[in-house]
């Protein structure tokens, strides 16, 4: 699937890779380094979603995909990543994480409703949304701040996840979801 260890990142700099971790949070400190998920890169540099993955791919496993918030912010509808990344097994072989920098989900995401950037498996930006508006409606108030810069991101996300989850298997809170998304759609179009 990929291969992002042996891959070098011209604007990422690992505290793996040369620098120790202490030369680049100093030069953090100084201002001319900026953190990115489990990286750094010069603060005039622009930080996009190639980088933002990238500078996850030695953190995430070929056998997962990063999800939810954690998309959300590869994606960039969010700028600032979470304190735990998301992910989510991408075949039907259960995986063993104990990074504790990793939340996990065991249940396989369709390779369908995966994207690679940077060589690392991330979420669509419209499974994300959907599978954002599950938590909510499972009761993750956090996680409505999240589906409301994704809908301000990127509007017709609403739709996208509509029609994902509409073909989609059974799965946990599809039905509220749908009803909150087309209440969404609703007051896009009204709106």
């Amino acid at each position: 699937m990929r291969d992002t260890a042996s891959m070098s990142w011209p604007f990422l700099y690992f505290s793996y890779e040369g620098l120790s971790l202490a030369e680049l949070t100093a030069a953090r400190l100084d201002g001319d380094l900026v953190d990115v998920g489990e990286a750094f890169m010069p603060t005039d540099a622009v930080e996009t979603h190639t980088l933002r993955a990238a500078s996850l791919g030695r953190l995430i496993p070929g056998t997962l995909a990063i999800t939810r918030v954690s998309a959300a912010w590869v994606h960039g509808a969010v700028s600032a990543p979470p304190a735990r990344h998301t992910v989510q097994r991408l075949s039907s072989a259960r995986a063993h994480v104990r990074d504790p920098r990793l939340a996990y989900r065991d249940r396989p995401v369709p390779s369908g409703d995966v994207v690679f950037i940077a060589g690392v498996a991330v979420t669509s930006p419209p499974r994300t949304l959907a599978d954002l508006v599950r938590d909510l409606c499972h009761g993750d108030e956090s996680a409505r701040t999240v589906v409301e810069s994704m809908r301000i991101w990127r509007p017709e996300l609403v739709d996208e996840a509509v029609a994902l989850l509409e073909s989609a298997p059974p799965m946990h809170f599809k039905r509220p979801a749908l009803a909150f998304l087309r209440a969404r759609g609703a007051e896009s179009i009204s709106g």
